[in-house]
């Protein structure tokens, strides 16, 4: 357990490894190349991981299931992620970066696998989409990249590392949805998972052979493995929800699910809202997704870097909580998709602002040795909205409309905000609130 009075020593290794004191085993590519390689990784899982997106409910409804067995699929998808997230940072935690990055590649070659399988017609297709989500749970592709970034940066810069990881995401997005609409409709549905199948078996090769064994330093190894002491299960429930506990970590976690919840019921139901509220056909909506995620790339990987060299990180997760508010108010007032296109650039730096900045926050608030369990619980935040959103969103806009998310984000994040503004929050970067 880190206390504040550890946070000093602890900065003191994290400026250590900006000058030139590398990790055991880091190999030939290096600081930088291995860093390179992570960004490399991330980019190709999330672009696999839409494609199978793009295609799921066209599969869907081949094999002949409705809407509500497919919600059913996605609840699943969201529960084994919900549940795996802590855990594969905690196997991170101790086995190291090659293990995660093998372990989630190879669960996601298992995921493609089993949904080409699901595309023959001489076997149990059904079973096979079902069965295919089960993978899901060692799916965490982005908290190993996160781990290792946060791992090798020091804490000054650690916002803009993160940062551009969202131009990996915004990679995914664009080129994920593009390929798997276009490789299903010239080469068969099945085709986008066959060549996510060959692209993340290739991941797992790179992994096992480039990413070095542990990108930790030796003294944060040596306080993960204590002389003498029993070695911590990787499901140790306790040593998982114990980083909770620290100080500084318990009200960064709670503003980040609480901030983001209601911005996530829109998102969730945003396949609903733009055929019933905003009349759009299925590209014109692809197009706007599309938007989305130009917007996030340049968002979270140039904008958000320049603002965290200028502004405290407290700074800047109040000023993601006030946007937030200020675009509920304004979404609950928009009348057409025109409106929520000037609506978006707010939304997506709010969304941006508060993952990097919170995840920066809460990696720099616990050792070195448990980075990848926080980034894990983090990871298992956005799993949670697609577990709740469904039924919730669903029932606030059967009930209310599509104005009472703007309703409920503006509340929620005003109450965030002035819990914010009664908080003592740090005057310099590499501080823990």
């Amino acid at each position: 357990m880190v206390s504040q009075q550890d946070l000093p020593s602890m900065q003191d290794a994290g400026d250590s490894r900006g000058q030139g004191q590398s990790p055991s085993g880091m190999g030939a590519l290096g600081r930088s190349g291995v860093i390179l390689l992570t960004y490399v990784l991330a980019a190709l899982e999330l672009t696999c991981l839409f494609m199978q997106f793009s295609i799921m409910p066209y599969l869907s409804r081949r094999l002949g299931l409705d809407s509500v067995a497919f919600g059913y699929q996605q609840t699943i998808f969201g529960v084994l992620q919900l549940l795996g997230g802590p855990v594969f940072g905690r196997f991170a935690d101790q086995h190291g970066a090659r293990a995660a990055f093998t372990l989630s590649f190879l669960a996601s070659s298992a995921l493609y696998l089993l949904l080409v399988a699901a595309c023959s017609p001489s076997l149990p297709g059904v079973a096979l989409l079902f069965a295919s989500r089960l993978p899901a749970a060692l799916m965490h592709t982005l908290p190993a990249a996160q781990m290792v970034i946060t791992d090798l940066t020091v804490p000054e810069e650690r916002p803009a590392a993160l940062g551009r990881l969202g131009l990996c995401f915004g990679i995914g997005v664009i080129v994920g949805s593009l390929l798997g609409g276009t490789l299903s409709s010239a080469c068969g549905i099945q085709c986008p998972a066959i060549v996510a199948l060959v692209v993340n078996l290739l991941g797992a090769v790179l992994s096992f052979t480039c990413i070095p064994t542990s990108t930790k330093e030796a003294s944060a190894q040596a306080q993960a493995a204590l002389p003498g002491a029993p070695k911590a299960s990787v499901f140790d429930l306790k040593a998982i929800t114990r980083l909770l506990l620290q100080p500084g970590v318990l009200p960064v976690f709670l503003v980040k699910v609480i901030s983001g919840f209601p911005s996530g019921l829109f998102m969730v139901m945003f396949s609903i809202i733009s055929m019933d509220f905003f009349q759009l056909e299925a590209a014109q909506s692809g197009y706007l997704m599309s938007f989305f995620g130009v917007l996030q790339m340049v968002i979270q990987g140039l904008v958000i870097g320049r603002l965290s060299s200028h502004f405290s990180e407290g700074d800047l997760l109040r000023a993601s909580v006030l946007v937030f508010s200020i675009v509920g108010l304004a979404m609950a007032l928009m009348a057409n998709v025109f409106h929520f296109c000037l609506l978006m650039p707010g939304l997506v730096f709010s969304l941006c602002a508060l993952n990097v900045v919170t995840d920066s926050m809460l990696t720099k608030a616990v050792s070195a040795s448990d980075t990848g369990t926080m980034l894990g619980l983090c990871a298992s935040v956005q799993p949670l909205t697609r577990t709740l959103g469904p039924t919730l969103g669903g029932l606030l806009y059967h009930s209310f409309g599509v104005p009472i998310f703007g309703h409920v984000q503006f509340a929620v994040n005003f109450l965030v905000l002035l819990f914010l503004w009664r908080q003592p929050m740090p005057q310099k970067k590499d501080k823990v609130w």
